[in-house]
């Protein structure tokens, strides 16, 4: 790819002024090339180093620069999004692009985890799906849509589930995206693949759970039998798969394009793991959200909160340390017994638990609490730990929920009530209820 900006040259931020030096080509596409590049002057606070993407001769036009200058304009709807903070241009160059904040090298792509480069835990995968529904939502509240989600588009800590939204670029208005992109095949709406429907909110929600589905499945919620069955996947063959005879490869109702042993192995081994909460929401995202797209689809809040609760229904298998969840549903089913490990069969354990409000939360060793958990005027705050678990100093055995908070708790125990401050601990004992200032959570071991 020949390079439209070279090391070392002179660019200019537009509304602040700042200069930056290019330093090195990252990578490219058809629409633009995106530069690491080192400020002069402070644009994006905290850091010298940006992203620089120029936009190639054909891209470069005034609609597009109307859109950058929007939303600059306007900011990000929340961290996770590599906003643009200014545009750009290079004395010489035609053309023009704009800065946005650079990557950490910390961050992976989604493909990595397609191509299994990189392994997460559950945990990760849960807490990184919570925390892209909670970024999409926070557009969406804008009246905007980002009109392209794919895993192309989005990085991960594979450590701990931070997320990083890019090429938000191709944000616009909702129901006034007219002439922009149409999204990435396999993730398109059905009805935009039919040519039916341009990209919106709802077209949004369908690529979403696209996106989740491959994030927790490893694999595509429509491709199964089906797929198998064309010899040559071309652009018609694409459209009926995909647009005019969608059939989701776990309808409970449809079964002409179930995921083939041998083929589509990731499916079938993901698909029974998870709880029946969610396995609920895709089935209903590829049942009715292909036919009914207004009413249908799975709204962003709907993944968040399920994927909050996910993380918190974790399991360790006491036989090979595997991963697993808590599912109420199968508990019930089961007769009170917890089921199999999925990974060496060996019957699971659950751990002590803490139920807090309508929701349980599973007391593993390394199980956290957060102001998510034990405020409501606080949901989905995951910024510093309010509780965690801890060993007894002298007794390793025993284990206690620790306060992390500013705030004593009040226990309650058949021995009576007791303050526990900031830094001092609850043994865990079936029973005990803690009152943290704005809830009440109960143990049971």
């Amino acid at each position: 790819m020949n390079e439209v900006l070279q090391p070392g040259q002179v660019v200019r931020a537009i509304t602040s002024g700042a200069v930056c030096r290019v330093e090195e080509f990252l990578g490219g596409g058809n629409q633009g090339q995106v530069y690491r590049a080192t400020l002069g002057g402070g644009v994006v606070e905290g850091s010298p180093e940006v992203a620089l993407k120029w936009y190639l001769p054909g891209a470069a036009t005034g609609a597009q620069r109307t859109t950058i200058e929007g939303l600059v304009q306007g900011g990000p709807p929340d961290r996770r999004f590599l906003w643009p903070v200014d545009l750009a241009e290079a004395p010489g160059t035609p053309g023009f692009g704009y800065l946005m904040p650079l990557r950490p090298p910390r961050y992976k792509g989604i493909v990595d985890l397609m191509k299994r480069r990189t392994e997460p835990t559950f945990r990760t995968l849960a807490t990184a799906g919570m925390h892209l529904a909670d970024s999409y939502l926070q557009l969406h509240a804008r009246g905007l849509c980002y009109r392209d989600i794919s895993f192309g588009n989005v990085f991960f800590d594979p450590h701990v589930g931070d997320v990083l939204i890019c090429d938000n670029d191709n944000v616009g208005v909702d129901g006034a995206s007219r002439g922009g992109v149409l999204g990435t095949p396999r993730f398109m709406a059905p009805e935009v693949v039919r040519g039916e429907a341009l990209p919106s909110t709802q077209t949004d929600l369908f690529s979403l759970a696209v996106l989740l589905f491959y994030i927790f499945m490893v694999h595509h919620p429509l491709e199964g039998a089906q797929e198998t069955a064309i010899k040559c996947l071309d652009l018609p063959a694409m459209t009926r798969l995909y647009g005019t005879e969608p059939v989701f490869i776990f309808d409970p109702r449809d079964e002409r394009n179930r995921p083939l042993p041998g083929i589509h192995d990731n499916a079938l081994s993901f698909w029974p793991i998870y709880p029946r909460s969610l396995r609920d929401l895709f089935t209903r995202s590829f049942t009715e959200g292909l036919r009914h797209p207004q009413d249908g689809r799975v709204r962003e809040s709907e993944w968040r909160a399920t994927l909050a609760h996910l993380c918190d229904a974790i399991v360790y298998c006491a036989g090979c340390g595997a991963e697993g969840f808590y599912d109420p549903d199968a508990l019930r089913e089961g007769g009170g017994r917890a089921g199999s490990c999925w990974s060496c069969g060996a019957a699971l354990t659950l751990p002590p638990r803490i139920r807090i409000g309508r929701h349980v939360v599973m007391l593993n060793r390394d199980t956290q609490l957060f102001p998510h958990h034990l405020d409501a005027q606080r949901r989905y705050d995951f910024a510093q730990p309010a509780a965690a678990m801890a060993q007894h100093p002298g007794d390793p055995r025993v284990w206690g929920l620790k306060n992390l908070s500013q705030e004593k708790w009040v226990i309650t125990t058949p021995d009576g009530a007791r303050d526990v401050p900031p830094g001092r601990s609850v043994t865990l004992a079936s029973g005990t209820r803690i009152h943290f200032g704005h809830t009440e959570g109960e143990i049971r071991v």
